[in-house]
């Protein structure tokens, strides 16, 4: 692996310095013969985190989809199962093209829920592992088994979720056990069932609202207690927080930090969303990713994480400079924990995993977002001046 120099570079927009780059890792000193890069004074920052998307199923580099679907979840649902069918979507080609345009914004590590049900079976998960492996060095991808179809409506979708996880997918997904299964303890019984077989963590979709969503999450914070899982279960979306009952809000905030419960927010506009001010104040680490990009869903995304930083402060009302800060926190190192990734950051002995970017200040960067300068992943270039190194298929 080639030594680097980054050279005139301020990382996280501080005192310009010099860092060191030896066998994929930060190192403290120069390293004799390393190749020097003249950054010019750039921001240097953390690979930005996807976490929060669903690679199996975008419709990049496909004719324009004409979206006619009924304003229901279970719409949407059941038109994408349908229109992948009658596109005959690849999911292997599908997650590479998302992941290349990923790359070139800057993300170094996603998290992706990828569909398992009884039409398609584990396709997906077949899929976007042969993505993984294909662009193992360029981007870290990891795979939630995710019954976006349901679990106990589907009869055999459980089985399929335990070949999944046996077949290498990483995090046990779930989705509204109340408004799609319509049985939260036959759901998350069986989620909590799975991740302690497999050893593995837990994601789940809660879109559900007010007091059902909340209704949700309090099942979800006591399966987590009992199974001493703290610190390896996330709810997504988790849109109940946002509802108006700001003091049953409160008591649910005070019951996730104390159990250890992750948060990913994807900050739509068109739902109720967590406040991520409150969510830092009370100690839950939270993360953001994109949700589905150009998909059967909606025509939008693009799989930037830093114009994710710019949604979350919007739909939070962050303006201060230290708050857009915080929007961009959300998308590197609240990523990085939620993921549980090792080595994460900028320091002598973590993964030279960094994003140079322009502006002034991180706020600024924000602001901006102009094309990456340059991306490396464990110090190889993955991407320069908004283009990656590799190709899209």
């Amino acid at each position: 692996m080639t030594s680097k120099t980054l050279k005139d570079v301020r990382p996280m927009g501080r005192a310009m310095t010099d860092l060191h780059i030896s066998e994929g890792r930060f190192v403290a000193g120069p390293v004799a013969g390393a190749e020097v890069i003249d950054c010019g004074g750039g921001l240097l920052i953390p690979g930005l985190v996807e976490a929060h998307t669903h690679l199996d199923k975008t419709l990049l580099g496909l004719p324009w989809y004409r979206n006619e679907v009924g304003p229901r979840l279970v719409d949407k649902i059941e038109n994408e199962r349908a229109v992948k069918t009658s596109l005959g979507l690849d999911p292997a080609l599908q997650s590479a093209r998302q992941v290349v345009q990923t790359v070139a914004y800057g993300t170094t590590h996603i998290r992706s829920h990828v569909d398992v049900d009884t039409e398609h079976g584990l396709a997906g998960i077949e899929g976007v592992l042969a993505t993984r492996e294909a662009f193992a060095g360029i981007c870290d991808i990891e795979i939630v088994a995710f019954p976006q179809s349901a679990m106990m409506a589907r009869p055999g979708t459980v089985e399929l979720m335990d070949e999944a996880l046996a077949l290498g997918a990483d995090v046990v997904g779930g989705l509204d056990p109340c408004g799609i299964d319509r049985d939260p303890k036959g759901q998350l019984d069986a989620v909590f069932a799975l991740a302690e077989k497999h050893g593995k963590p837990i994601d789940i979709h809660l879109h559900e609202r007010d007091a059902l969503g909340a209704f949700s999450m309090e099942e979800i914070v006591s399966r987590t207690r009992a199974h001493g899982m703290g610190g390896m279960v996330t709810i997504s979306h988790a849109f109940c927080l946002g509802m108006t009952d700001r003091a049953a809000v409160a008591i649910l905030q005070v019951a996730l930090a104390e159990a250890g419960i992750h948060v990913a927010t994807t900050a739509p506009a068109s739902a109720p969303v967590p406040a991520v001010r409150e969510l830092r104040a009370a100690g839950i680490v939270t993360g953001a990713g994109s949700d589905g990009i150009r998909d059967t869903w909606g025509p939008y995304g693009n799989g930037d994480m830093l114009e994710r930083a710019m949604f979350v402060g919007l739909r939070n009302n962050l303006r201060r400079d230290d708050e857009v800060e915080l929007a961009l926190d959300i998308c590197t190192f609240g990523g990085a924990r939620m993921m549980g990734l090792e080595g994460y950051g900028l320091g002598i002995g973590d993964r030279a995993d960094c994003v140079l970017l322009e502006g002034e200040t991180l706020a600024e960067a924000v602001a901006l977002r102009a094309p990456r300068r340059l991306v490396l992943k464990g110090g190889t270039v993955v991407a320069e001046n908004g283009r990656a190194t590799v190709s899209t298929p």
